[in-house]
């Protein structure tokens, strides 16, 4: 529908005069840094992307011009006509302004040289750009760290003029909510985005030209702890973290009249204190308020404040301070409770029917002083309580006032109160609630809130098998139940960001969600926490723990192979340029520590079901992964020198690791375990030569177990792709479908929503019940039954490699994948020995289709052109039918 409203609305605007005839489709989902239209860069150089729509077979853009105007109509970057495909170029015209607003579009010629229709204008508009753009001062309320309730902070002001436009800029330390004229402004969650506050602080930008008014206003925040004044403690010390201080921000409200002035409202000692009814807030822990302390209209232009104390002005946390230009947290889904337990009135147990991260509304009426008590757990007691023992287990208390995922609430007494915290999420499916007092509740009292990085979902995949469908689901809840602007462990014990999980999981959200921004974001992080001698720790941000321990190249390869594989799907260099010199750090400390080419240092296969594969193995796989990523990158970067340097060290590694671990006449690594069998095909140094017969060994190594998995995180990352991809798809598939211990569809057989941390149900440690360590199967699933591989030769899918398997057992397949390209689609249908195989392969973009072992192509079906030597045949855009059957 959308293609035809773009036609009819050129041959409507093209009627007054005659043009050149232009090809239909036009360039589309113009994004600006991964963005659209996003507000208040920083990037001097930004990055700008578009999709073509054009649905006709071949259908390719032959050139390019972008044209970046100025709010004035002043043409700032005309690149002319680039002969080329490319689809994400980098501005490169007169140097940006701060606080300005620009507008670009896109023409594009076709294959035949005729013009397309000219793009839709998009935006986008600077911030600060530099740190002497700021006018505001940090402040604080100057109160001890150890002072519980959360500041509010207020300033009156009075406006005159016409207003044309205004901008909140707000940089903070800590969480805040922030209001003007008493409403709250934007969707936003947990702002600012945990950083190493003491190196690098976000800020945000917020139109709010509707929300001011002529005559007085007035600007109103709260300040949460979050990260940064951590008074909850636990293994991990991030209450003795070297930033640690009480919650403070800069703002800048920048007002641009009708008449061309500019006004700035500015933090500075004019602006008032006092403290708040959230009496304490820990982002690890829980949230208490007081509705007793509630100071009504505190945000409001008539409030009289004159009892509320001045702040104070302060140093700002660090030096850099910079845009925030990433998917923001938000709650992105209300889930009403399924059911309500009542064992009095004065205890009920929610159930929400499925796991999740973020919060609990409540709804309640009860005498003032009542306390109630919301206990959020992902599982109960036979009794029918909640059990938080799989997730408090790392919690350190020092005494009962801050209870592990409880929230307090004290009732002012006042009809019907409601309670939803700001400056917390929780892992959880049920929530407990105690009261002092009675009160009378029902399933509609309490309401939860899904919460993640707000990251557009861009892959879909059904099938018909239904447990398949279920793992899928569950992989992508516990892959946005650990998406809060970095990737986490799990939301509720921990809430980490452990390098190892997130390199298992990355490919699965990249095919699922458009996640570049949060992944550029962290690996800014990395560079934030990486050591001068190259070291980086396994949590990130961290406040020091973790350089000592877990932090292995098997986990922090992050810097490396996050980098990298956004290159693959996104076609984007940038990650690799701006990570370079870290890898480069990185992988030379490793060599200076393990000159021979083999490598202890790493936690190896963890949780593995019973056997445990030798960390050398898996760790020097992973700094073999490192030392080739740096040479390609070396190579794509023109650093010739380097090129040789670690394509050499990445072979010394390679010959290191067959020389002790693979015996060449029996095609075993180690002892031939599934993992010690997997990981090193999975990463490319077994010989070409021998590599089918380590893979068969693998196959019967999974027979000869019993037709399960024996691996922990890393091998099961290696073992379905490595089968997949080299003739054993339908035993990965019986292995991905499997439904008794130890599988993904042991877990859901067993009522799961989200993935778990063990492959035991009833594990005593390591019992997380929303982990994502294990969920690379959601990548697997594009990858091995839909066949969708990005080329690095071509990255972002402006080559793909079309590799589908139709397995036994699963007649039907469906998925889609908006790539960078635009649609990518991948679906078969198997009756029988015969499968009709249909694939829609977006403009601009090609394919080569592999046709799977035990199947050939029905004489019905027709394909373009003669196949290649190896049996594959060249598509190019468009729609394809093909019919196939058993050999």
């Amino acid at each position: 529908m959308n293609r035809i409203i773009y036609c009819l609305v050129w041959i409507f605007a093209a009627v007054p005069v005659i043009v050149k005839a232009q090809s239909p489709g036009r360039a589309d989902d113009l994004q600006c840094e991964h963005l659209q239209n996003p507000l208040g860069i920083d990037n001097l150089q930004p990055r700008f992307s578009w999709v073509l729509l054009d649905d006709t077979r071949g259908a390719r853009q032959t050139s390019y011009q972008v044209i970046v105007y100025k709010e004035n109509g002043e043409t700032i970057w005309d690149s002319g006509p680039i002969a080329s495909g490319d689809h994400l170029v980098t501005y490169a015209g007169k140097a940006l302004e701060p606080f300005t607003k620009y507008t670009w579009k896109v023409l594009l010629t076709d294959k035949d040289n005729h013009p397309y229709q000219p793009s839709a204008t998009a935006s986008f508009e600077t911030g600060m750009l530099q740190k002497q753009n700021w006018k505001g001062s940090w402040i604080s309320d100057g109160t001890d760290i150890h002072l519980k309730p959360a500041p509010y902070f207020r300033k009156s002001f009075m406006l005159g003029k016409a207003i044309k436009s205004a901008r909140v800029y707000i940089a903070a330390a800590g969480l805040y909510e922030l209001s003007i004229n008493g409403k709250k402004i934007g969707d936003h969650q947990l702002d600012p985005m945990y950083t190493r506050f003491d190196r690098r602080n976000l800020y945000v930008t917020y139109d709010v030209t509707n929300e001011l008014q002529s005559g007085n206003n007035a600007i109103g925040l709260l300040l949460g702890n979050g990260w940064y004044n951590h008074q909850s403690t636990a293994v991990w010390d991030f209450h003795k973290a070297p930033w640690r201080n009480r919650p403070a921000f800069c703002l800048d409200l920048r007002i641009t009249y009708a008449d061309g002035s500019i006004e700035t409202i500015t933090s500075d000692k004019s602006w008032k204190t006092a403290l708040s009814p959230v009496i304490f807030n820990s982002i690890y822990t829980g949230e208490h308020y007081d509705a007793r302390l509630e100071i009504p209209g505190w945000n409001r232009a008539d409030f009289v404040d004159t009892t509320w104390k001045p702040v104070i002005i302060r140093s700002a946390p660090s030096g850099h301070i910079v845009a925030q230009t990433l998917y923001p947290i938000r709650a992105v889904e209300k889930i009403p409770a399924k059911a309500v337990k009542k064992f009095s009135d004065t205890n009920y147990v929610f159930d929400l029917g499925r796991n999740i991260a973020g919060i609990s509304e409540l709804t309640v009426s009860g005498k003032a002083g009542t306390i109630i008590r919301l206990i959020h757990a992902e599982k109960i007691h036979p009794s029918g309580h909640t059990d938080l023992s799989n997730i408090d287990v790392h919690y350190r208390p020092t005494d009962d006032s801050d209870p592990f995922q409880t929230d307090i609430f004290i009732l002012k007494g006042a009809g019907t109160e409601t309670f939803k915290p700001r400056f917390n999420y929780k892992g959880f499916q049920y929530v407990e609630v105690v009261s002092s007092a009675p009160v009378q509740l029902d399933k509609n009292s309490l309401t939860g809130y899904f919460m993640h990085s707000a990251v557009p979902e861009i892959g879909q995949l059904q099938t018909s098998d239904l447990l398949i469908n279920k793992i899928w689901q569950a992989t992508n809840n516990s892959y946005l139940s650990n998406l809060f602007g970095y990737p986490t462990d799990c939301p509720q014990r921990e809430k980490n960001g452990w390098t190892g999980d997130a390199i298992i999981a990355l490919q699965t959200g990249l095919y699922n969600f458009n996640g570049i921004t949060v992944y550029e974001k962290w690996l800014a992080d990395h560079r934030d926490e990486q050591q001068p001698n190259g070291v980086l720790p396994s949590i990130i941000p961290t406040g020091g723990w973790g350089y000592e321990w877990g932090n292995g190249p098997d986990w922090t390869s992050t810097i490396a192979v996050i980098p990298w594989t956004l290159y693959e799907f996104y076609g984007d260099l940038k990650p690799l340029k701006d990570n370079y010199e870290n890898i480069r750090s990185y992988v030379s400390h490793i060599n200076d520590l393990y000159p021979g080419g083999l490598t202890t240092w790493g936690l190896g296969d963890w949780v593995p079901v019973k056997s445990k594969s030798p960390v050398e193995l898996t760790s020097s796989l992973y700094y073999y992964a490192d030392a080739t990523i740096l040479a390609k990158a070396a190579k794509l970067l023109g650093k010739t020198e380097d090129e040789n340097n670690y394509s050499a060290l990445a072979e010394k590694i390679k010959n290191a690791i067959n020389k002790k671990y693979l015996n060449t006449t029996t095609g075993i690594y180690g002892s031939g375990l599934q993992t010690e069998l997997s990981t090193p095909v999975y990463w490319g140094v077994v010989p070409e030569n021998i590599k089918a017969r380590v893979v068969a060994n693998l196959a019967e190594k999974v027979r000869k177990d019993g037709m399960q998995l024996d691996v922990g995180i890393l091998g099961a990352k290696a073992v379905l792709n490595v089968l997949s991809e080299n003739g054993y798809a339908d035993l990965a598939y019986q292995l991905a479908s499997r439904k008794t211990y130890p599988s993904w569809g042991w877990w859901m057989e067993n009522g799961a929503t989200t993935l778990y941390e063990n492959w035991k149900v009833d594990a005593k440690n390591d019992a997380s019940l929303n982990h994502i360590m294990f969920g690379d199967i959601g990548a697997w699933l594009y990858k091995a039954l839909g066949g969708i591989f990005p080329d690095a030769d071509l990255p972002g899918f402006k080559h793909i490699l079309l590799k589908p398997n139709f397995v036994t057992g699963l007649s039907r397949f469906k998925a889609s994948y908006y790539g960078p390209q635009g649609l990518i689609r991948s679906s078969w249908r198997q009756t029988g020995r015969s499968v009709h195989f249909e694939v829609v392969i977006p403009a601009n973009s090609t394919a080569t289709f592999y046709i799977p072992r035990e199947w050939k192509l029905k004489e019905a079906s027709k394909m373009p052109g003669a196949p290649n030597k190896d049996g594959s045949y060249e598509l190019s855009s468009g729609t394809y039918s093909i019919q196939l059957q058993k050999l």
